[in-house]
C-alpha cells in the first residue's frame, strides 16, 4: 500500500495544471459569450470583490 502514496509537490502539482486548464476553458468560454448569464454574473460580483479586498491587503502587506 506505502508504494502508491503520491508525494505533496506532485499532487500540488497535478491540482494546479487541472485548475489552470479549467480556468483557461472558463476564460475563452466567457470571451466567446457562451457562459450563462448567472454565471456571469457570480463572475462578475467575485471580480468586484476581489477588487474591493485588493486595496486593505495591500496596506497589510506595507505596513
Amino acid at each position: 500500500m506505502t508504494g502508491h502514496v503520491i508525494p505533496r509537490e506532485q499532487a500540488f502539482a497535478s491540482a494546479r495544471r487541472v485548475l489552470d486548464a479549467a480556468r483557461d476553458r472558463r476564460d475563452r468560454d466567457r470571451a466567446a459569450g457562451r457562459l450563462a448569464p448567472e454565471a456571469e454574473l457570480v463572475l462578475r460580483r467575485l471580480e468586484r470583490q476581489q477588487r474591493q479586498q485588493a486595496p486593505a491587503v495591500e496596506r497589510r502587506a506595507a505596513a
